[in-house]
């Protein structure tokens, strides 16, 4: 049984404008122990996927599908059971940005003791604590200091270790590395490669497929809101099939061979989405089916959406 097993989600925010369709029917699962990369341009989608799991939707709501949790649908419970038994204890995230994500005017200390008390923990606090900031490398001496005391690398290790602090078998990462320089990505990513072989399984959000080569064992790969491509790390990167997807590769900087090249166009408005294909636009490779008719989700050498494999 999958640990985690996300069936046709669609998730929607509210603004002045009319709702903006974030996520449409995205579907994939994943084990026990795995890490899973989603990635995908700004703006497509990713990030609500993994707010929509833990349901920290701000402003949204989830409209259809579901999420099942080691054999539980967690999207059929109420809020307040969803915090008392899987939010931080079996599920938790490390979102997007240290810098705006830890409170100015409160302690390191501070803030990990407030997580802990809100949700009952029964054990033995100094210890927790003690044990969560040892796994991320850093002294105990940064616990008595405030956020803007930190370096941008020690903050997002102190969010890291927030993420671990009730031991959860899920962490989804949110954009961990961003606005890190090079040094303090390797030691973040080789830290998530020490935590995974305990058993522990990782949700990857990010938009660097270079990243997300190191850490995953499997790639989802969003636009325009929808999972237009899911598989092995293997098969995406080797043998990508989604006309997205191989633009996507082809615009990572290489050492040698072939010089990066861009993908055209914009994204499209997931305020008024095309009833077509999402991607029609700005692919080389569209057909007059695809200018009619949304592609599904079909089985080929993993899980794509798109004509040409029907």
């Amino acid at each position: 049984m999958a640990l985690l097993s996300v069936q046709d989600l669609s998730i929607q925010y509210n603004s002045m404008a009319g709702p903006v369709y974030a996520v449409e029917h995205a579907s994939f699962e994943m084990e026990s122990g795995e890490t899973v990369g989603i990635v995908g341009e700004s703006a497509c989608g990713k990030s609500t996927l993994g707010l929509g799991i833990i349901r920290s939707l701000s402003g949204g709501s989830i409209t259809g599908g579901s999420v099942i949790f080691d054999g539980h649908n967690i999207n059929d419970i109420s809020d307040t059971e969803f915090d008392q038994k899987y939010r931080w204890k079996q599920i938790s995230m490390m979102f997007q940005g240290a810098m705006s994500s830890l409170d100015p005017v409160y302690t390191i200390q501070e803030q990990f003791t407030e997580i802990l008390q809100h949700h009952k923990f029964d054990g033995n606090t100094n210890d927790a604590i003690s044990g969560a900031i040892a796994a991320v490398n850093l002294e105990e001496s940064v616990l008595g200091r405030y956020p803007h005391e930190l370096s941008g690398g020690m903050k997002q290790r102190v969010i890291v270790a927030m993420a671990l602090l009730l031991n959860p078998r899920l962490v989804i990462a949110d954009e961990p590395t961003t606005a890190l320089d090079v040094l303090i990505q390797a030691r973040i990513i080789n830290m998530l490669k020490d935590l995974k072989s305990t058993g522990m399984s990782f949700l990857f959000i990010t938009h660097d497929l270079a990243l997300l080569s190191e850490i995953a064992d499997k790639v989802g790969i969003m636009y325009g809101g929808q999972l237009v491509e899911f598989g092995t790390s293997e098969n995406i990167y080797n043998n990508p099939q989604h006309p997205y997807t191989k633009k996507l590769l082809e615009s990572v900087p290489r050492l040698h061979g072939s010089q990066p090249s861009y993908i055209s166009g914009t994204p499209p408005n997931l305020l008024t989405p095309p009833t077509t294909c999402r991607f029609v636009d700005r692919c080389s490779e569209a057909m007059d089916k695809c200018q009619r008719d949304p592609p599904d989700l079909v089985t080929a050498n993993g899980m794509v959406k798109c004509w040409l494999y029907e």
